[in-house]
Parts: structure tokens; sequence; C-alpha cells
């Protein structure tokens, strides 16, 4: 028998359209109701700033129950998802990467080949193939194909999200409705992803500064090298942090009358006090992805080198929906 004064889980859930949290207040002697503000103490340099306080978060699901539940959405809805796969990847094929081999993935296992003999240095070698073809994976096959790559990211990303988001609400779309009705927030979402490329601009610059600083042999001793990798790591854990709200403001832009400061500051409400957990799980994902694709690439590589290419093409069309089902299934757990 429930208690009269309990609610369901469900009802506790913010809706997606505010998942604003509430912040803390107190009431004073005469009723009045004031924000509850930290105490500043100054010989402690972090109370001079004022941090709101985390929030009563719910726990967030594990990460892999996270990717086995995509995955199950993916399946239920394989036509819908399918479909804008399929799409994704022909014109993909026709703009971009062309009806040819691009990445040269055969004459690469070849010239390895000669280089070690023995069975179990063409396992090498076959690895050694497939972390070539990681690192020539996006390649085009001409000067023009970056661009029409950008493009079809960003429509089939946008179609993708709107058919997670109707999926999820339980409307019944078709494969032309993720095109045809998904593109609205399209400038939005494009600011976002421009605030996103600004962000990165700490992690650039402390690349270029370490290759600079190692590869002109500028920093010799070992402590100036750990000072100068201790600079890189701090601009990169700068732009991570600053990236880790961006990435939910991509979701959160696409909502109907929705603007991006508004999504912005949404988005940094979400991850305060909790970056460290979301970038656990957000690390989950490649390395899955990566054991995934070993597991399938390096045995092809090693007895069917020409197919090894065509499989990774196909499994990289297919990470694009795992990716976005993934972050979209965690922001919504999130609010």
């Amino acid at each position: 028998m429930p208690k009269p004064n309990s609610r369901p889980r469900a009802a506790k859930r913010r809706s997606e359209t505010d998942p604003k949290p509430k912040p803390m207040v107190v009431r004073s002697e005469s009723g009045k109701r004031l924000l509850q503000v930290p105490k500043r103490i100054w010989y402690n340099p972090l109370s001079w700033r004022h941090r709101p306080p985390a929030p009563d978060y719910p726990p967030l699901p594990k990460a892999r129950l996270l990717f086995w539940r995509v995955l199950r959405q993916l399946w239920a809805h394989k036509a819908l998802f399918g479909g804008i796969t399929v799409l994704y990847g022909v014109l993909n094929l026709m703009l971009v990467r062309g009806l040819s081999d691009g990445s040269n993935l055969a004459s690469y296992k070849a010239t390895l080949d000669h280089l070690f003999n023995g069975s179990g240095n063409q396992l090498g070698s076959s690895v050694l193939s497939f972390m070539y073809l990681l690192s020539t994976a996006g390649g085009g096959s001409s000067s023009s194909a970056g661009v029409y790559q950008g493009i079809l990211l960003l429509t089939c990303s946008l179609a993708f999200i709107w058919a997670f988001r109707q999926v999820l609400a339980g409307n019944e779309i078709k494969v032309r409705d993720s095109f045809y009705r998904g593109m609205y927030p399209l400038v939005p979402f494009l600011l976002i992803s421009s605030l996103i490329g600004l962000q990165l601009l700490p992690l650039a610059l402390g690349r270029d500064f370490y290759s600079i600083m190692i590869g002109s042999g500028i920093a010799i001793d070992f402590w100036e090298k750990t000072v100068v990798l201790l600079i890189f790591l701090a601009l990169a854990l700068w732009s991570i942090r600053m990236v880790t709200a961006s990435a939910f403001a991509l979701y959160i832009v696409t909502l109907p009358d929705m603007t991006p400061l508004r999504a912005y500051r949404t988005a940094r409400q979400l991850v305060h006090r909790r970056r460290l957990l979301l970038w656990r799980k957000f690390i989950f994902l490649p390395i899955t992805l990566l054991v995934l694709a070993a597991i399938v690439e390096v045995p092809l590589i090693f007895f069917l080198t020409p197919l090894a290419a065509w499989t990774f093409f196909i499994f990289g069309m297919i990470a694009l929906p795992l990716v976005h089902g993934y972050v979209y299934t965690m922001y919504r757990e999130m609010i």
C-alpha cells in the first residue's frame, strides 16, 4: 500500500524543456525567501568565489546500460534509423569517399608483410594496418570532399537527433520526416558548433606549443619537458571542461523556441559539479567502438584485406547513430 504523499519516480524528473535545477533557498526571520550564500573566509581563496552547491542529482545509469539501451532503441526502430544511415552512407560514398578504395590498405599491408615474416608477425602487421586504417578514416577523394562531409554530418546529425526525440516521445515518423522537419534548428546548431570550435582553441594551442617546444629541441631537460607537458595538459583539460557542457547544448538547442545562449546556460547547469562522472561515461563510448572495430577489422585485414576497408566504412556509418543515441540518452537521464 503506497503512502498518500508518495509520488512515482517519473514525476520527480524534470521535463526536457525545463531541465534547470532549482537553487537552494532559506527563509529569514521575517519570512522572506533568501538565496543561501556560503560564508567567505579571508584566508581561504577557494571561498572567495560563490559556487552554487551541487543539486541532489538522480544517479545516472552505468555506461554499459546506456549503450545497451541505445542498441535496443536502434533495433526496435531499425527501419527508421537504418534508412537515415543508408542515406548518409550513399551520399558519403558519392560525394566524399568515392567508389574506389582511397585508403591504399592492401598496398600498405603488403609492404608490412615484406618487412615481417611468420604468422605472428603477420598478425602484428594486421594490427598496424588497422591503426593505419584509423588514421586515414574520413579522407576524401577530392579537395571539396571535406566540405561535403561537413554538410552531410551536420544534416544527418540533426535528422538523428530529431528522430531520437520523436521515438522517445512515442511518435510514429518516417525517414523523410527526419530531414523535412528536423532541419529547422540549423542556425542555432551551427552557432553551438562554432562555440565548440572556439572552446577547442586552447587544446590546439597547447598541442602546437608542445610540438614546437619538444620538436625544436627548446625543452631539453627533464624538468623543462615536464613543465611543457603540464601546460599542454592544463590547456587540454580547460577545453574538455568547456566542451562538456557544449556537447549537451547541441541537443538542447534543437528544442522548439530555444536560443543558443539559453541552451548553453542550461547545459552548464546540467553538468555542474558532475563533469568527472560524465567524462567517464564519454570515454566508455570511443573505447567500446574501437574495441568492436578491432575485433571485426583485424581478422578481415589478416584474411580478406580488400574487404576490410569497405567493412570499416560501413562501421563508420553505423557509429554516427550510436554516438548521437548514446549522448542523447545520457542527456535525457540527466534531466
